[in-house]
């Protein structure tokens, strides 16, 4: 006789966990040229290897360390040498009012700090804001200083709801984290803007240019692009594949 059995039902297959993207800290400045090159470096690698990254952006405000605005003939300096090596940044020398042009990056620093908040855009949403406002700096020429121009920039981002950020900076969200940043990165483990950590362990202070200044910028020098090797960020991408 066989023996009696019971059915069973099979038990579901475990849900897999969605994968999470590893994290690449960026301290940087809006305003800085070098940290511009740098993420755009870092942001078309990913997107060629179709690897997903998420970006920590942290703020390292020049304004706030040098305790003036940076210094426009510097920022047009740096623009023309690397405009001039890498066309495809799109970048023109100010061509807007001169009044138009911002005598502080602070209050758009604050911004992609508070559009970090899940409820606003997370880091995925704060990173597609940074990465719009250079675009608007460098290229369009739109004065970020101006909260109406951020609100509009933030609105063209698809993961940042604007309205939500609009009413956390009404809030004043994002300058506590500002500041908090700034004393942070007067530590040893931040050197400048830009500086990337990753997973593992990799930190690089403006990786990638080989680069000098022939003089004193304040005084008649110009900074001289020797060289400038992209692999940093294949190496930085391969270190957070593994």
């Amino acid at each position: 006789m066989t023996p009696a059995t019971r059915e069973t039902t099979p038990a579901p297959d475990p849900v897999a966990p969605t994968p999470v993207a590893p994290v690449v800290v960026a301290w940087s400045d809006l305003g800085c040229p070098w940290a511009s090159l740098a993420l755009h470096t870092l942001r078309t690698t990913a997107a060629a290897r179709g690897q997903d990254l998420l970006i920590d952006h942290r703020a390292f405000p020049l304004e706030l360390f040098n305790r003036q605005p940076t210094p426009k003939h510097i920022v047009d300096a740096e623009v023309v040498m690397l405009g001039a090596h890498f066309p495809e940044l799109g970048w023109r020398l100010w061509n807007a009012p001169a009044w138009e042009y911002p005598s502080t990056v602070l209050p758009a620093i604050e911004a992609v700090q508070a559009a970090k908040a899940p409820e606003i855009g997370g880091l995925r949403g704060s990173d597609q804001l940074d990465a719009a406002l250079r675009r608007a700096f460098y290229t369009e020429h739109r004065c970020i200083a101006v909260h109406s121009v951020i609100l509009d920039l933030a609105a063209d981002c698809p993961d940042v709801d604007a309205a939500a950020l609009e009413a956390a900076l009404a809030r004043g969200a994002g300058r506590r984290e500002v500041y908090e940043q700034w004393h942070e990165a007067q530590g040893p483990d931040v050197q400048g803007s830009p500086h990337f950590l990753a997973p593992g362990g990799y930190t690089a202070h403006n990786p990638g240019p080989t680069y000098v200044f022939t003089g004193d910028l304040y005084d008649g020098g110009f900074p001289r692009l020797d060289a400038y090797d992209p692999g940093w960020a294949v190496a930085l991408l391969d270190s957070l594949a593994d």
